[in-house]
C-alpha cells in the first residue's frame, strides 16, 4: 500500500476514534455531571449582571455574585408561586365547572337509557336471551370478560396514577439536592469566571482559541435565537388565543390560551390537539355559535403561525426554515418528541463548525497531514 495513503488512513482512524471518544463522554459522562452545566447555564446568564454590579456598585466579585444568586432564587420562587397560585384558583373553578358538566351529563345518560328506544332494545335483548338458551354461556362469558377487562383497566389507571405520585414525591429529595449543588455551581463558577476561562485558555494554542470563539459566536447566535424564536411563536400562538377566546367570551381564557400555547409545543399535532376535540365537542353539544367561533380562530392561528414562522426562523437562527424541519423531522424518527429538540441543535452545532472551518482544517490534517486547528 501507498505511504502516503498509509498515513491517511491512519490520520482518518485517529479523528475517527477521537470523534468516538467524544460522542462516548457525551453519552456517559453528561448524565453524572448535568448539575454543574445547569450551573454553568446560569453563572453564564447571570454573569453580565454580576459583571455590572460589580463595576456600578464597586464591591467584591463574590459579593456580586451572592446578590445576583440569590435574586435569582427570589425571582424564580416568585414567579413559580404565581404560576401555581393561579393555576390552583384556576384549577378550582374547573373542577367546580366540570363537576357541574358531569352532573349535567349524568342527567342526559339516565334520560337516554329510559327512553323508549334504550327500554325497547333492552327488552329485545331480553326476549333473545330467554328464548335461546344455547347462547347464555356465550354471553355470560363475554359479559365477564367484558367486566374482567374494565376493571383490569380502572386498576391499571388507579396504579398508574399512584406510582406517578409516589415517583414525584420520592423524587423531591433528588431534586432538592441537584438544586443545590447546582446553585453551589453556579455560585463558585460566577466568583471565578474570569480565573476559570483564563485556566482553560492557557491551555490551548492561539489558532485553537480563535476557531472556539468563532464557533461560539455563532452557536450563541443560533442556538439562543432558536429559543427565541419558539418562544416568540408559543407566546404569538398563546396571544392570538387569548384575544379569540375573550372576543368568544369564554371562560378563563387567559390560562385557556397558556394552555394551548404550551401544546403547541406537540409534534405534527401543535394547537389541533387541543383545538380540535374543542371544537368537535361543541358542535355535538349544540353550541354552534362557540363552535363556529372556534373554528375560525383555529383557522387564524394557523394561517399566523405559517407567516410568521418561516420569517422568525429565519430571522433569530439566522439558517432556512427547510434544512430546520428537516433536521426536527429525522430527530424525531430517531429520538422520539425529544428529537425535536435534538435535531434543531445538531443541525446548529454542524453549521457552526462548518463556517468555523473545522470541517476544512480536519480533512486538511487527513489528507496532508495539516492541523490548522492546534497549530
Amino acid at each position: 500500500m501507498d505511504a502516503t495513503l498509509q498515513k491517511q488512513l491512519w490520520r482518518g482512524a485517529r479523528v475517527a476514534a477521537i470523534l468516538l471518544l467524544i460522542v462516548l463522554a457525551f453519552m456517559y459522562v453528561l448524565p453524572l455531571v448535568y448539575p454543574f452545566l445547569f450551573g454553568w447555564l446560569i453563572a453564564y446568564m447571570l454573569g453580565p449582571l454580576v459583571g455590572l454590579l460589580q463595576r456600578k456598585a464597586r464591591m467584591p466579585r463574590w459579593l456580586a455574585a451572592t446578590i445576583m444568586i440569590f435574586l435569582f432564587i427570589g425571582a424564580t420562587a416568585a414567579i413559580l408561586t404565581l404560576l401555581v397560585t393561579n393555576l390552583i384558583v384556576e384549577l378550582g373553578s374547573f373542577a367546580e365547572s366540570l363537576q357541574t358538566s358531569i352532573n349535567t351529563w349524568k342527567d342526559q345518560i339516565v334520560d337516554y337509557i329510559h327512553s323508549d328506544m334504550i327500554q325497547g332494545l333492552v327488552e329485545r335483548i331480553n326476549t333473545f336471551y330467554d328464548e335461546n338458551p344455547q347462547y347464555h354461556n356465550t354471553i355470560n362469558s363475554n359479559l365477564s370478560s367484558t367486566a374482567k377487562m374494565i376493571t383490569d383497566f380502572g386498576s391499571s389507571l388507579v396504579g398508574i396514577l399512584i406510582n406517578s405520585v409516589l415517583a414525584f414525591l420520592t423524587s423531591l429529595p433528588k431534586v432538592a439536592t441537584l438544586t443545590i449543588i447546582a446553585l453551589l455551581a453556579a455560585f463558585f463558577m460566577s466568583k471565578d469566571w474570569f480565573k476559570w476561562a483564563d485556566r482553560i485558555a492557557a491551555q490551548f494554542s492561539e489558532n485553537t482559541k480563535k476557531t472556539t470563539r468563532v464557533i461560539w459566536s455563532d452557536l450563541q447566535k443560533a442556538l439562543f435565537g432558536y429559543v427565541r424564536a419558539q418562544l416568540i411563536l408559543i407566546s404569538l400562538t398563546a396571544v392570538v388565543n387569548m384575544i379569540g377566546l375573550m372576543i368568544l367570551k369564554v371562560d378563563y381564557a387567559i390560562t385557556i390560551g397558556l394552555l394551548i400555547g404550551l401544546v403547541d409545543l406537540m409534534p405534527y399535532l401543535g394547537v389541533g390537539a387541543a383545538m380540535v376535540p374543542w371544537i368537535v365537542y361543541t358542535f355535538v353539544q349544540g353550541d354552534i355559535y362557540l363552535g363556529i367561533g372556534l373554528s375560525v380562530l383555529y383557522g387564524v392561528v394557523l394561517v399566523t403561525r405559517q407567516i410568521m414562522e418561516p420569517k422568525v426562523l429565519a430571522t433569530s437562527v439566522g439558517l432556512n426554515p427547510l434544512p430546520l424541519l428537516f433536521a426536527m423531522y429525522i430527530g424525531l424518527k430517531l429520538f422520539g418528541v425529544l428529537g425535536l429538540i435534538y435535531g434543531p441543535v445538531i443541525l446548529i452545532v454542524f453549521f457552526a463548525f462548518q463556517r468555523a472551518g473545522v470541517f476544512r482544517d480536519i480533512r486538511s490534517y487527513i489528507v496532508n497531514g495539516k492541523n490548522e486547528i492546534i497549530e
